[in-house]
């Protein structure tokens, strides 16, 4: 009796890339219409995988060219533009047989892809870390120069040390290592874009948790940027402990 086509749907569902071609192999002369359906997307998915490998190793290219260092470090930060919440930067070494897929900028990427790589990350760098400002540091010395103290931090966290960094756009000042700034780098190199992927998960769920405390602000939601819905709140409440008295002066008037 042959195998019916849920049966084979399910094997389809189930199985992992390296069984694709096994899967294509055994039902690829198969007549029945849906099973040929199901063949054609088994090789769609294959065609896809092999698309997004090819991205990654585009994405390594700064990291060959620096092939001579031993731990290259990816620098990003996330939170520069919220009224609320403090700046993160994070801090990624991959290992040079870096594997894993769907790396890119955090904000092309949905919250759930996000939330699945910052997993795989954690789990396969050789080191990762970040660095905070606290909305009362930004306030103290500039958003700026706190995302430089960030950065600065997330660094010192990293074991083992790295001897090279690949940047965000920025270089840092007070780092003595060699720096290599990136325009878009957190689109042009793995460990850039794996380190802004680290930071942006742990700024978001920081902001989650701080929506526990001030659930009037619905920074779950806004994450501390500037929404319609936040801004509201803060012209009818006041700021919060976590808000930046040098980004609100358009919202709120002195205390």
């Amino acid at each position: 009796m042959a195998i019916s086509l849920a049966e084979i749907k399910g094997q389809l569902q189930a199985a992992s890339e390296s069984e694709l071609p096994v899967f294509i192999k055994t039902y690829e002369e198969d007549e029945r219409t849906g099973v040929q359906k199901l063949v054609e997307s088994a090789r769609k998915r294959m065609a896809a995988l092999e698309k997004e490998r090819a991205r990654i190793e585009a994405l390594k290219y700064y990291e060959r060219q620096y092939a001579d260092h031993q731990f290259i470090c990816g620098i990003d930060e996330v939170g520069r533009g919220p009224l609320a919440g403090p700046v993160v930067a994070g801090a990624v070494i991959l290992p040079k047989d870096c594997d894993i897929l769907y790396i890119n900028d955090s904000k092309q990427l949905s919250e759930k892809k996000r939330e699945e790589l910052y997993d795989i990350i954690q789990e396969k760098a050789i080191a990762c870390a970040v660095g905070y400002a606290s909305p009362q540091r930004i306030d103290e010395i500039n958003i700026l120069q706190a995302t430089y103290e960030a950065m600065r931090e997330a660094i010192r966290k990293l074991s083992p040390a790295p001897d090279l960094l690949l940047n965000d756009a920025v270089t840092i000042p007070g780092v003595s290592l060699k720096q290599v700034p990136i325009i878009k780098g957190d689109a042009k190199s793995i460990s850039i874009g794996a380190a802004s992927i680290y930071a942006k998960v742990t700024r978001d769920r920081l902001m989650v948790e701080y929506d526990k405390e001030y659930p009037e602000y619905h920074f779950a939601q806004n994450k501390g940027y500037g929404s319609a819905e936040h801004i509201a709140a803060l012209k009818k409440y006041g700021p919060t402990k976590i808000h930046r008295k040098s980004f609100i002066g358009n919202f709120v008037g002195e205390e």
